[in-house]
């Protein structure tokens, strides 16, 4: 955030944030609106490049309103970017890796100086309400600080090993971890600062570097953020930017020999396929994958209910639900099934669902038509086949009805055999299951292929076997400031099991950096 304010904004704090930061946010809206419709370049080797097509990008919230206009590259601009990034490998890797970092902490340090211009751009693409914008932005600046701070912790990632036990020799030995080369960030719509932001920092200080491939629906923010490492500067071709349509222009990037490693943040489909078309290369390449979850989270009979129905209502409904994080299934033990569906029916409706950028909206609209409209087909599907107990609706009337928007869900007594149950939606629904057992929740909360975060409510000792039966890589116990949601660099770890991720490491911890570099043995023999 700003100097001028000592508040500290995280996924945890920003419930009460102080009044300047709406005053700030306000004005910015008003600036940025001013000024839609520009048409932005892509990036590549330093130089502005325009392409023969075009695209919009277009508000969720109304879609009339066309925010700007953007590159619709083809295989060859992908094939451009790339060769940029292989020309600039040996200049940027061979720098200090401190000099390095004082780049990446210039950049940084503009995101936070220009963080209400890009949170009033981020409510706008994707339809966040302020602060969750704002938290975004403020993520990325963190995510950017996390591994110059990894590097630097770690003096460049060079360790003296134990000499060999040679006679008449000295044996001098040392592992250092280098950068593989060309790293493509492929982001997703979500989070379209910390997810591009957070992995390309991470390439970028272990000496790789980028193509950043941005969302279809959102090429807007990687855009500002790609401005914002030039202004830093990185040098010509270390960061380049590529738009245009995934299954051609990003396709072309996977399938390229020239990309050494990937980052893909999104769905689980589209994950393996990328995951399996990387594979098909002359040798195993390192690929980082976070494809969504299916977050449960078990409530006891001993759980303070107040604090439940917080923690699920806002890691439920946050982002209008579309988060890789967000609540989707609540095991509820029997004793205190009715009092927790009670009061998470109460607090859901009063969430303030309207335009995003206004300050008392908590749900914006949805991201697009096909997500608008598969809100409404499994809506219909689970009146028939369950019980939607608020919620339910799309908001077609009015200034809703220019925007992708719709109520959020509560739905009980789905069939345990029902499909959504193990399918992440990605919207505002939320199921809420009553259990006999802990060990019954337990078992129906891992009965999934994906395994990011969940979340408990309950007593220090069931905790405890919480923590030891879990399988999702970022867990959270007792928390009402989100069930299953709002890890922050620096202070949780967050990263998928199963389904939900391919590395075994998580980003903002200390083991993330590391996977963007390879380790290389160094041995030197002299006589004695």
């Amino acid at each position: 955030m700003p100097a001028e304010s000592s508040f500290k904004l995280t996924y945890a704090t920003m419930f009460n944030p102080p009044q300047e930061l709406h005053t700030n946010f306000d004005k910015a809206i008003e600036v940025t609106k001013a000024n839609l419709g520009k048409e932005f370049p892509m990036l590549i080797g330093g130089k502005k490049v325009f392409a023969e097509e075009k695209f919009q990008d277009t508000s969720p919230i109304d879609t009339s309103m066309v925010l700007g206009v953007f590159q619709k590259g083809n295989a060859q601009h992908a094939q451009d970017a790339l060769i940029a990034a292989r020309k600039a490998f040996p200049i940027w890797s061979g720098m200090k890796w401190q000099d390095r970092i004082a780049i990446i902490r210039k950049a940084a340090d503009l995101i936070d100086e220009r963080i209400y211009e890009l949170g009033a751009a981020m409510s706008l693409e994707v339809g966040k309400n302020r602060m969750e914008s704002l938290g975004d932005v403020a993520e990325a600046a963190d995510l950017y600080r996390y591994p110059c701070s990894e590097m630097e912790r770690n003096n460049g990632f060079v360790k003296q090993m134990a000499s060999d036990p040679l006679t008449g020799y000295k044996s001098t030995n040392f592992t250092i971890l280098k950068p593989y080369g060309v790293w493509l960030v492929i982001s997703p719509f979500n989070f379209p600062a910390a997810l591009t932001g957070g992995p390309a920092a991470n390439a970028l200080v272990a000496g790789n570097t980028l193509v950043i491939k941005p969302a279809s629906d959102t090429p807007w923010l990687p855009s500002l953020i790609a401005e914002i490492f030039h202004d830093a500067g990185i040098p010509d071709g270390v960061v380049n930017l590529v738009t245009g349509p995934g299954s051609t222009t990003g396709q072309a990037l996977v399938d390229s020999p020239e990309v050494d490693g990937i980052t893909f943040t999104g769905s689980y489909p589209v994950g393996m396929q990328i995951y399996r078309d990387f594979a098909n290369g002359r040798y195993v390449r390192p690929i980082i994958l976070e494809m969504g979850g299916k977050n449960p989270t078990i409530v006891s009979k001993h759980a303070d209910v107040e604090d439940v129905a917080i923690g699920v209502v806002r890691s439920a409904f946050g982002l209008q639900g579309q988060k890789c994080s967000a609540c989707s299934r609540v095991y509820v033990e029997a004793p205190l099934y009715d009092k927790v569906v009670e009061r998470v029916v109460a607090l859901t409706k009063k969430l303030s669902v309207n335009d995003p950028t206004l300050q008392e909206t908590y749900m914006g609209p949805v991201i697009n038509k096909r997500s608008y409209q598969e809100f409404q087909t499994y809506c219909a599907d689970l009146s028939k086949k369950a019980r939607i107990i608020t919620g339910g609706n799309i908001l077609p009337d009015g200034e809703f009805g220019k925007g992708y928007y719709c109520e959020p869900t509560i739905v009980v007594d789905v069939p345990r055999d029902h499909p959504l149950w193990k399918q992440e939606m990605f919207l505002p629904i939320t199921f809420i299951e009553k259990v006999n057992t802990l060990d019954e929740a337990m078992a129906l909360a891992n009965d999934v292929d994906l395994g990011l975060t969940a979340g408990m409510y309950g007593t220090d000792e069931e905790v405890e076997w919480f923590f030891s039966k879990i399988q999702a890589g970022c867990n959270y116990a007792n928390r009402p400031m989100g069930a299953t949601t709002g890890a922050w660099p620096g202070y949780q770890a967050f990263g998928g099991w199963k389904g939900s991720g391919a590395m075994g490491k998580c980003a903002g911890s200390v083991h993330y950096l590391q996977g963007y570099m390879h380790e290389q043995s160094q041995t030197v023999v002299e006589r004695e």
